[in-house]
C-alpha cells in the first residue's frame, strides 16, 4: 500500500505525518530517517486498529 505523507524541516530535524490516518506522527534527524521511521508508525497505527475491531469483517478497496 502506498500513502501520502507530509514532511516539514524543524529544529530538531524532520516531522512526519500520515494526513489519511489521524494521529500518526513520526519524525528523525534526517528526511530519511523520518520517512522510515513513519512505515514503522503507519505499520503500528494499522495493526492497532486491526486489534480494536477483531470480529469485524474486513474488506480490501483499491483506489486510483
Amino acid at each position: 500500500m502506498r500513502y501520502k505523507v507530509k514532511l516539514k524541516k524543524t529544529d530538531e530535524g524532520y516531522a512526519v505525518w500520515c494526513p489519511s490516518l489521524p494521529g500518526c506522527w513520526s519524525q528523525g534527524d534526517t528526511e530519511q530517517e523520518a520517512l522510515e521511521n513513519i512505515k514503522d508508525a503507519i505499520q503500528a497505527y494499522l495493526d492497532t486498529v486491526d486489534e480494536m475491531i477483531p470480529d469485524a469483517e474486513a474488506r480490501y478497496v483499491e483506489v486510483a
